[in-house]
């Protein structure tokens, strides 16, 4: 049989096998409001019932969503995440109904890989597996096993997702993601601003105003500055991004305003946009300077709100954070070998009639002022290589994109903005405890957004210190090989 008519076979198989489901679609959707209708008609006390009706909805949405799976579900399962911590009217709702959306999302997204074979699982999604298996031992040999299994359970949805679904939304359509990110950006720092300046603390504390702001908004949107054609556009972005770092230093977070100086400095560096970083430079010590002369007290009192959070200066800068760092270190102790169980701090008490099953209950859990001291506490040192070499390989990724900017100066490559974005997280978490913590909306963007980066990372030979007579080939610079 000629390979051509093989070819026009299978294409036209494709083609009807396509048509028939969606005509199975369309039949359904047709005749479920008649059975809807048929259904309310003979149990009315169903459609009186408010859990009944957010159900209903909630599958409606579910089933909206998944028809447009690739534009639609990764902007859902946010603004799910999102509203369950903002301070909002209805958030109880979207603190349980996050996990349905992230569950659909990743048992969609793999289904659609399995039939599709577009994307291929890497030493990256094996090491997230590992990490998963860690967290499984620990919660086995946790005090409180059930609620420790339903963590990592997040945490492997969450790593499904990023695995299958996340890929999806931007794997052919990088562009249009992109624009949209911008886009959701702005709209949402501009939204943030107002409620802020209307005396309204939507992002409820402001350790999670400075972190939103200083790993995700202002880096984005400096990006877009530095990747816009349009002059106006350009103009806007830069802009906004003005607005985002007001907002992170409103926000007195010392790790959001640390990670956004770095990420968004490395940034302007790794371009060669020298002048641009020089411009706010000047801009920075204008506003303080001026600052200084409208208010005597206001940098003493932001070196004592901000640096020393309160505390004797003669204690140092992170006088704030010895407390909780001993307390993990204890901890860690404690547990040296297995953890206290994933997503579990053992405090020393036993609360196991307090504990939910959606939200972590305070008697269980503990600020332990760092992602990485939270993560050896709670898997301890057998589980902790996975983990390590996770950060590691993400971490790689990261130094390879930024020697390709610094190479070829260019900042169109979707590389880039992850790559900004991931950096700035790691350095945040550092300060905070949030990197493990699927049910953070900020997590969940950062998973994603790494596993992303692993797709999109293009190739950059790394510095060589090696002898001259020592010949090695190299590529030439500003070329890059996906790694997928």
């Amino acid at each position: 049989m000629p390979q051509s008519f093989r070819r026009r076979v299978l294409q036209a198989g494709e083609i009807l096998s396509d048509r028939i489901s969606k005509i199975v679609v369309i039949v359904v959707l047709a005749f479920v409001p008649l059975l809807m209708v048929l259904f309310a008609m003979s149990r009315p006390g169903y459609f009186s019932n408010q859990t009944y009706l957010g159900g209903l909805l909630l599958f409606e949405l579910i089933v909206a969503a998944l028809w447009m799976y690739r534009k639609v579900f990764f902007p859902l399962i946010l603004v799910a995440f999102l509203f369950a911590g903002l301070d909002l009217p209805l958030g109880s709702f979207w603190v349980t109904g996050r996990w349905i959306f992230l569950a659909v999302g990743a048992l969609a997204g793999t289904v659609i890989m399995l039939k599709d074979r577009s994307h291929r699982v890497g030493s990256f999604h094996v090491l997230a597996l590992f990490c998963v298996l860690a967290g499984t031992v620990s919660a086995a040999v946790c005090r409180y096993t059930g609620f420790s299994f339903l963590k990592v359970l997040s945490l492997f949805l969450l790593f499904a997702y990023g695995t299958t679904g996340g890929r999806l939304a931007v794997t052919g359509r990088e562009n249009r993601f992109f624009s949209g990110l911008l886009t959701g950006c702005e709209v949402f720092v501009a939204a943030v601003a107002l409620f802020t300046f209307g005396g309204i603390q939507v992002m409820g504390n402001p350790n999670s105003l400075g972190a939103v702001m200083g790993v995700v908004i202002a880096p984005i949107l400096l990006w877009g500055g530095l990747s816009d054609d349009s002059e106006s556009l350009r103009h806007r972005h830069l802009a906004l991004c003005g607005l985002a770092l007001y907002l992170t230093y409103r926000s007195h977070s010392r790790a959001g305003i640390i990670s956004v100086v770095i990420a968004c400095s490395l940034l302007c560096l790794a371009l060669r946009r020298y002048k641009l970083l020089a411009q706010g430079l000047c801009i920075l010590l204008i506003v303080v300077a001026s600052s200084v002369l409208i208010d005597p007290q206001a940098v003493p009192a932001f070196v004592d709100d901000v640096l020393y959070k309160g505390k004797d200066p003669t204690l140092g800068l992170l006088a704030s954070r010895d407390s909780p760092w001993k307390g993990a270190v204890e901890s860690i102790k404690k547990h040296f070998w297995f953890g206290s169980g994933f997503g579990v701090t053992d405090n020393g008490v036993d609360a196991s009639e307090h504990v939910g099953s959606y939200e972590t209950d305070e008697r269980i859990s503990r600020e332990n002022g760092s992602s990485y001291l939270t993560i050896m506490t709670w898997v301890g040192l057998i589980g902790l290589p996975p983990f390590v070499l996770l950060l590691l390989v993400l971490l790689g990724k990261i130094v390879r994109t930024l020697f390709w900017m610094l190479h070829t100066g260019n900042a169109n490559h979707p590389a880039v903005p992850l790559a900004i974005i991931t950096l700035a997280g790691l350095i945040h978490a550092g300060l905070e405890d949030w990197l493990f913590a699927p049910g953070y909306y900020l997590c969940v963007f950062f998973w994603t957004m790494a596993f992303l980066l692993v797709d999109f990372a293009p190739w950059a030979p790394l510095p060589s210190f090696s002898t001259p007579w020592r010949a090695r080939m190299a590529r030439p610079a500003g070329t890059f090989v996906p790694t997928r």
